[in-house]
C-alpha cells in the first residue's frame, strides 16, 4: 500500500514538472518567434527635464515636431505609461534595421524636454506567471 501511494506522488509530481516544463517551452517559444521576426522590444524613459515648467517642455516638443517625428510611423507602442516625478516610459516593438530612426525621433525631438534612457526589453510576465505555480 505504501509503495502505491509513494508511485501515486511520484507520478503526480512527474506530471507536474513536465507541465512546468512545456509551459516555459511555451513561453519561450512565443519570445523566440517575436525576435525572429527581426524586431525586440525597446523601452525607453523620457525624464522630465525639471528646470522647466510642463508648459516650457510642451512648447518645446511642439516647436521640435516631437508630436509628428515620435514614434516614426509603423512602430508598434506596447505601453506608454506617465510616472508621476519621473516623465514617460515607452515600449516600442522595433524592427531592427528600424533601431536608428526610432534614435533619430529622440534626438530631433524630444532632447531639450526630457533626458532619456534607452533599455532593450523582453516579455517576462507569462513567464514569471508559470514561475509563481
Amino acid at each position: 500500500m505504501a509503495t502505491t501511494v509513494r508511485c501515486k506522488g511520484a507520478l503526480t509530481a512527474l506530471a507536474t514538472v513536465a507541465l512546468f516544463c512545456l509551459a516555459v517551452s511555451a513561453a519561450q517559444a512565443q519570445l523566440t518567434a517575436d525576435t525572429s521576426k527581426g524586431s525586440f522590444l525597446l523601452t525607453i524613459f523620457l525624464r522630465h527635464d525639471q528646470s522647466k515648467t510642463l508648459d516650457q517642455i510642451n512648447e518645446h516638443l511642439k516647436v521640435s515636431g516631437y508630436y509628428k517625428k515620435f514614434p516614426p510611423e509603423g512602430i508598434e507602442v506596447v505601453s506608454w505609461y506617465v510616472m508621476m516625478g519621473i516623465g514617460q516610459v515607452v515600449t516600442l516593438r522595433v524592427p531592427a534595421e528600424r533601431l536608428r530612426e526610432v534614435n533619430r525621433a529622440i534626438e530631433e525631438s524630444a532632447w531639450g524636454g526630457f533626458r532619456t534612457e534607452f533599455y532593450p526589453t523582453y516579455d517576462y510576465k507569462a513567464i514569471a506567471a508559470q514561475q509563481r505555480n
